[in-house]
């Protein structure tokens, strides 16, 4: 038998800047019995192909980490962990957006970082950890 992990939210206020409403500074997960890491996922669909936009190759990450999670056993509730690579700083709001939304308000640790991609078509890769 299986039981479900206790993710325990630490977002303090004394001695660290304020987070903001999309992210808390940790989270402590006690009594998981299996830890996912999920690699550096494009919005690319099914036949590799890049999404034309910004916003379809988001739609097809958070798509694709869905089929990821699924093959686990798991769902976006398991991710306790996010870093995004973005192509260019001005992607920040809609992959933010795009995250609050797949994580249905849920706000846990996450990283933006702004880096050159493999491939110039991929605008935003999504890396997460996932805790069953």
């Amino acid at each position: 038998m299986t039981t479900n992990p206790q993710i325990i939210t630490h977002d303090p206020t004394d001695g660290v800047y304020a987070s903001t409403s999309d992210y808390v500074h940790a989270v402590e997960v006690r009594d998981a019995q299996r830890l996912l890491f999920v690699s550096g996922t494009m919005g690319l669909d099914p036949a590799g192909t890049p999404g034309a936009t910004l916003d379809e190759q988001l739609d097809l990450i958070w798509a694709n980490l869905r089929a990821i999670l699924a093959s686990a056993d798991m769902t976006v509730d398991n991710i306790v962990r996010l870093t995004s690579y973005l192509r260019d700083a001005s992607y920040a709001e809609a992959n933010a957006t795009a995250r609050v939304r797949a994580l249905g308000n849920r706000a846990i640790p996450t990283t933006a970082v702004v880096a050159q991609t493999l491939v110039s078509e991929w605008l935003v890769e999504i890396e997460v950890i996932a805790a069953g």
